[in-house]
């Protein structure tokens, strides 16, 4: 009997050894944010006929699950399968184009025995694991490396644009960018790389090419000039090559904007300009927004009792405005915690890339860490008229089972690499 009862703590503690390196507190906090998401899911739902607060729940369990069993797996073993991974990401966005179903103007989701796939969410993971592993190999601190990363990213980015879905190619540059300086690129490549869209947006969307706009770009044409000369070999060719790109860019940018996006796109970009303009069309969303939010004032109406939630003044408000519902239901108080807990899971991933045994691990969670950066700002920035409407959710609290998953995973993929976080000893 004393062999028999002292076993099964031994048991015990072998189930539990493949999780005891993992950090719990990157576990706890997208759990904390998943069960919040589908308490505000079914506020925001409660008067309109809707359930889809138990599948947000649903879902997020399956991801934990998921999660949990990724963390015990050694992930250097993804080394060896980069390619097939950016092959099958690249073959499920190319799938869309073909047989995917089209909802708002575009073609984002593949029905597969009665359910949606969004390909363009999971491609956010494997365009991780493909830049790590090829920065594995050898760092960007040359030009050629990074050249040859921006390559290979840009074709799951292409793919994704042309959905279209400008949200999500968005991410996938901030993935791209936040990999390359972790890599080792110099800050200045950097800036030179996204001058050309800085340049169509300021020569012709936010500037006008008279008066004080003329001194504005001139300026950032010199700012352009002299951090090429810095940064670039071959001093004259280095310093002029950037100058034309910017200056043919800025010509582009109309081409773009009267060609290329679609007529809801620019409307999202006017609208932030100046919602005012039009309050009851393309000003209507960002208005009742910023209503919501400062309704809540410090401590929220209470949940289930904000007017502007409850009585379904805010279109998609469980997809890409639930941080509406937080604002006005819990306040200040509310928002500021959902604040402090991406702010927490973000600590984490730093510590972790920063503690990693390898350079994949370490470009692994600052790949992932890129990307909910990104979303946090540009998400809340958009419910508070900071930022346009892009159709970014909000991780781990929007509703939406493709990003949901696809979050999870990539916790538990990062759970991996501070799980095998210590280096082998022979």
């Amino acid at each position: 009997m004393f062999r028999k009862s002292s076993f099964l703590p031994v048991q015990l503690k072998h189930w539990l050894q493949p999780w005891q390196e993992v950090d719990w507190w990157l576990f706890g906090a997208p759990v904390a944010l998943t069960i919040l998401g589908g308490i505000m899911i079914r506020s925001v739902e409660l008067n309109a006929g809707w359930a889809d607060w138990w599948r947000h729940w649903l879902t997020g369990s399956i991801g934990l699950v998921l999660a949990l069993l990724i963390a015990r797996w050694r992930y250097d073993q993804l080394l060896q399968w980069k390619w097939l991974i950016y092959g099958i990401t690249n073959f499920s966005l190319l799938l869309v184009m073909f047989i995917g179903s089209e909802e708002l103007g575009a073609q984002r989701w593949i029905s597969v025995f009665g359910f949606n796939i969004q390909p363009s969410e999971f491609a956010k993971l494997g365009i991780i694991i493909t830049i790590a592993a090829l920065l594995h190999q050898r760092s960007a601190a040359t030009i050629p490396m990074m050249v040859r990363v921006l390559l290979v990213a840009s074709v799951p980015w292409i793919l994704v644009f042309l959905e279209p879905n400008l949200g999500t190619s968005l991410v996938f540059g901030s993935i791209t960018l936040g990999m390359l300086y972790w890599g080792n690129a110099k800050p200045g490549w950097l800036l030179l790389l996204v001058s050309p869209v800085i340049s169509a947006i300021l020569f012709n969307v936010m500037l006008p090419i008279w008066g004080y706009g003329i001194v504005a770009i001139a300026a950032w044409i010199l700012l352009i000039a002299w951090i090429a000369w810095r940064t670039l070999p071959w001093e004259t060719y280095g310093t002029l090559v950037p100058v034309v790109i910017n200056l043919i860019a800025g010509g582009l940018g109309r081409v773009l904007w009267e060609y290329v996006l679609k007529d809801y796109q620019k409307q999202r970009i006017l609208m932030f300009e100046n919602p005012d303009q039009d309050p009851l069309g393309g000003g209507y969303h960002l208005i009742q927004s910023r209503i919501a939010i400062g309704a809540g004032e410090l401590w929220g109406r209470g949940l289930h009792r904000g007017t502007q939630t409850q009585l379904n003044f805010i279109p998609e408000q469980h997809t890409d405005f639930i941080f509406t519902a937080i604002g006005e239901e819990l306040g200040f108080v509310g928002a500021a915690a959902v604040l402090l807990t991406f702010l927490l899971i973000c600590f984490r991933l730093l510590v972790i890339a920063q503690n990693a045994k390898d350079d994949f691990g370490s470009l692994l969670a600052i790949g992932v860490f890129s990307m909910i950066v990104f979303q946090v700002v540009i998400n809340i920035g958009m419910t508070i008229n900071l930022s346009p409407v892009t159709g970014i959710p909000l991780p781990w609290l929007s509703y939406g089972n493709a990003a949901l998953l696809m979050n999870f995973l990539a916790i538990g993929l990062v759970e991996s690499v501070a799980n095998f976080r210590q280096r082998l000893k022979f």
